[in-house]
């Protein structure tokens, strides 16, 4: 087992002597796991309960007592006078993220390559913005895109035009009325640069929509 002993400002706690960590529990979410895969809600509540018992009241720490300090207070970093303890949710999002780092930036790795081969030959829709393909894995994480994604465009095969932030705003809120005679609303940057305008957009357009395209040309351009 390992103990993570209380900062100084907990010592006014006189009965709470530390955070004692089973060694049983540190097997049930390896890093390895959590790097490759989800953890389910349920998984993460009981994890959640688990820990919540390392909070012992008293010098008997096989003894489950009433616990003198709230969880959240105890999950704060040590520097805001918690114990530091991880957010399971959030470290494993934070590791599974990076798998997607990999992958919309073209990383030189076979399953990367392999995904882009296989699944999106097609550019004309970012992954992010298809019907979810691919394994439960892959599914699982390409939710997490939208929770933080900021996009800056290079290939422009992997963002989405009208609805991806990789301006200020979306550009569906800066151009509403151009959006609003688009054939494809979820087309990506590249896919509307390569085509004709009748293909992108419903021709005629209404002259508001046509000032619109025109910065829309020069900001792309």
């Amino acid at each position: 087992m390992f103990i993570l002993h209380h900062p100084p400002e907990w010592k006014t706690r006189t009965q709470i002597h530390s955070l004692v960590l089973p060694a049983g529990l540190k097997h049930r979410h390896p890093p390895s796991y959590m790097c490759s895969l989800q953890l389910p809600p349920q998984v993460i509540i009981q994890i959640g309960r688990y820990r919540k018992h390392c909070l012992w009241n008293g010098g008997v720490i096989n003894r489950k007592g009433t616990c003198l300090a709230a969880w959240e207070s105890a999950c704060h970093s040590k520097k805001d006078g918690g114990l530091g303890i991880i957010d399971l949710e959030a470290q494993n999002s934070a590791l599974l993220i990076k798998h997607l780092d990999r992958f919309y930036n073209n990383a030189d790795i076979p399953w990367v390559s392999l995904s882009w081969n296989k699944l999106y030959a097609n550019t004309h829709i970012p992954p992010h913005a298809r019907s979810p393909v691919g394994s439960f894995w892959w599914k699982d994480l390409l939710k997490l895109f939208r929770g933080f994604a900021r996009c800056i465009p290079k290939k422009g095969n992997s963002i989405m035009l009208w609805e991806d932030l990789w301006k200020d705003s979306p550009l569906s809120e800066v151009f509403p009325q151009l959006f609003s005679f688009a054939r494809k609303s979820k087309c990506s940057i590249n896919f509307f640069l390569d085509k004709e305008l009748n293909v992108v957009l419903f021709l005629p357009l209404t002259v508001q929509a046509s000032a619109q395209l025109v910065e829309l040309q020069n900001l792309i351009q």
